[in-house]
């Protein structure tokens, strides 16, 4: 399932994961697809907690086979013959037209929330995203393509910073970063994070606001992050 797009009609996905629709992890959320939008992206947004999305990947969703249940066999069958869950196909499709694709999310005991977790389960399907006729990593089916986190936390600055209360946010980030998206051939731009909003007052949540706005209107040159593998 190999798909070609073209950069002068780029195109974005929004992939968000907060139930609060007014949270400030929702606010940044909206923030973002605007800029993207105003930019002349043609944004496509999903929002789990509002699709009511399963995260459950399981025997379920696929056609009745004998033997044991081996997911991402079941999944490269399933596109092969056209049998994928109508909701993951539509939710693939997106994703593989996507020059862009956003996670936005709150960091929830150090991870993404589970809604998050699960999609990403479903959607990064075997046989259209890696394996199959694709590789892994710079051979993955999602090479040239470009993914960006987009994230608040509860701690400050500091404790996410080497030798802090909680350790460096690259360590948390680099499971999404290398067992995700660069995993599937994504570029892994430089993440955008708000840390601590719960504690900002309204001024500097709108100044924080505003930095995501930044961030996204400057999205064309922002910089890859260097795993270190």
């Amino acid at each position: 399932m190999r798909v070609t797009y073209s950069p002068a009609r780029a195109s974005a996905l929004i992939v968000h994961a907060h139930p609060e629709p007014a949270s400030f992890s929702t606010a940044q959320f909206r923030t973002a697809r605007d800029s993207l939008t105003a930019q002349g992206y043609d944004v496509n947004v999903i929002d789990l907690y509002a699709r009511h999305w399963n995260p459950v990947l399981d025997r379920g969703e696929f056609p009745l086979v004998d033997g044991p249940f081996k997911p991402q066999r079941e999944q490269q069958d399933a596109v092969r013959n056209g049998t994928l869950a109508p909701e993951v196909q539509a939710d693939l499709e997106l994703l593989l037209n996507a020059d862009l694709l956003v996670l936005s999310f709150p960091l929830w005991w150090f991870s993404v929330p589970a809604v998050l977790k699960g999609w990403l389960d479903r959607v990064l399907v075997m046989g259209a995203t890696f394996g199959g006729e694709f590789g892994l990593f710079d051979k993955a089916g999602l090479v040239g393509h470009r993914a960006v986190i987009l994230a608040t936390t509860g701690g400050s600055p500091g404790s996410f910073a080497p030798g802090g209360a909680f350790g460096d946010m690259a360590d948390f980030l680099y499971p999404l970063h290398r067992g995700v998206f660069e995993f599937v051939g994504y570029t892994v731009l430089e993440p955008i994070i708000t840390y601590g909003p719960a504690h900002m007052n309204d001024e500097e949540r709108d100044a924080a606001l505003g930095a995501v706005r930044e961030a996204l209107e400057s999205i064309s040159g922002r910089p890859a992050v260097s795993t270190g593998r």
